[in-house]
């Protein structure tokens, strides 16, 4: 079934909007991109700063390494090395060039009340404000929806840029990005099968280019404990378990702190990934011809898309469910299944994997996101063998596209308690002593 020529342009350019790069776990980078911009706003170095995020930004930047920032943990380190050294002008990359100087005067700031956080009361999952200050000027910068949508800025009181973007439940983000609603499994296969790679080859490329050069640097260094090399050392080294293993080492390293830039998808370097390197992975040991290995990534990644369109870009679910059911796809697509089988496969990963959440961006989402490829990989062996869960297994229903609502409707709407008690339990200070040291 050809696509209509106004639906071919749209995943075109859903492909490029969601496809960009980023340097580090995209929170805290959204932070540190909202004060390198406030600082230019203010035209001089800040006395002193003021940071207001949101619930699920502060969850997903306690945990992390800012990049470039010396090892440094935290929203005011994430804020004062962004609004020293950072360049706004690269955006998703504004650390990507911090001087040392910056690094060093960051660590000595972040120690002192330079920079005041604070929780912003916001219907917006993904909103900050960021204030700068020096003498008697002031700037102010806010992201809202996207993390690099810059929504306002306002210079000693007067605004100088407004852009009403506002999230609609589809993803939509009125003026600023494509509608999402056009979306769905049968349209996304045929995209799949019939785009001109001369459209998108190039985004494709670079997505295989930076995110097996970091998947290969957690193989390689030494980022958190170690988890793609352990995989590989305590199992048979099948194709399965390497893409496993590369896969979360690619993850662990970003959220460890490593340099390298990935590629990300829907606003999560992880998601980029976890769209792309199981199926890089799979064509290098099966020989794999470049063509099935690019189709097979721009179905994966407008799989991830089209979820997330209906999750949102935050919320208690965990993403790599998205991404990882988006592989089980990809793998049915790559390896010749039909259209029912990989639909199918996407049944069989939401039928299993949906009930993990997300407690915050840290070093630990590299392990869910082999436990969620696990999953991902059994749904398409399932599927190759011509069977599925049935409709009203848990969330499933008779359409596949209804399930990704359904699925989409519970993280986003379902699961709003649940995301403020996760922040409410890791904002709690804990005065525990470890089992180990106890014994």
């Amino acid at each position: 079934m050809a696509l209509s020529k106004e639906t071919y342009q749209n995943y075109v350019n859903i492909l490029k909007e969601e496809l960009v790069p980023a340097l580090g776990c995209t929170e805290p980078i959204a932070i540190a991109f909202a004060a390198a911009k406030a600082a230019q706003v203010l035209g001089k170095k800040p006395e002193r700063i003021v940071a207001e995020c949101s619930g699920n930004i502060v969850k997903n930047v306690k945990g992390v390494i800012v990049p470039n920032s010396g090892n440094l943990f935290g929203i005011s380190a994430a804020a004062i090395v962004g609004a020293l050294g950072g360049d706004p002008d690269r955006e998703l990359q504004v650390l990507s060039a911090v001087t040392p100087e910056a690094i060093k005067e960051t660590k000595e700031l972040v120690k002192t009340d330079y920079c005041e956080v604070k929780l912003l009361n916001t219907t917006h999952t993904l909103h900050i404000k960021m204030y700068c200050y020096a003498g008697e000027d002031s700037s102010m910068v806010e992201i809202r929806d996207l993390h690099n949508n810059i929504t306002k800025i306002v210079k000693n009181d007067k605004v100088t840029k407004v852009q009403a973007g506002e999230a609609a439940n589809t993803g939509s983000y009125y003026g600023v990005m494509t509608d999402r609603s056009c979306l769905n499994l049968g349209d996304i296969i045929d995209f799949a099968r019939e785009v001109n790679l001369d459209d998108v080859g190039e985004l494709i490329e670079r997505q295989i280019r930076y995110n097996t050069a970091i998947s290969n640097e957690g193989m390689t260094g030494n980022y958190g404990v170690g988890l793609g090399p352990t995989i590989l050392s305590q199992n048979c080294q099948s194709v399965w378990t390497k893409m496993k293993a590369y896969t979360g080492a690619g993850s662990e390293a970003r959220m460890c702190g490593c340099v390298l830039p990935v590629i990300t998808n829907s606003g999560s370097g992880n998601q980029g990934i976890t769209s792309s390197i199981p199926l890089v992975v799979y064509a290098r040991e099966e020989d794999i011809d470049a063509e099935t290995l690019y189709r097979s990534i721009i179905l994966s990644d407008l799989m991830t898309i089209y979820q997330k369109a209906y999750v949102g870009r935050m919320s208690a679910f965990c993403a790599a469910v998205s991404s990882a059911t988006s592989i089980a796809a990809a793998m049915t697509f790559m390896r010749g299944g039909t259209d029912c089988q990989i639909s199918m496969a996407v049944q069989n990963s939401l039928a299993n994997a949906t009930g993990i959440v997300c407690d915050g961006a840290k070093a630990s989402c590299a392990a869910k996101i082999v436990t969620a490829l696990d999953c991902g990989i059994m749904a398409h062996q399932i599927a190759m063998n011509d069977e599925q869960y049935e409709a009203d297994t848990g969330l499933l229903k008779i359409d596949v596209d209804d399930t990704i609502k359904a699925v989409g409707r519970m993280a986003a709407e379902g699961m709003r308690s649940t995301d403020t008690e996760i922040l409410d339990i890791m904002l709690e200070e804990d005065h525990g002593v470890s089992f180990c040291e106890q014994i």
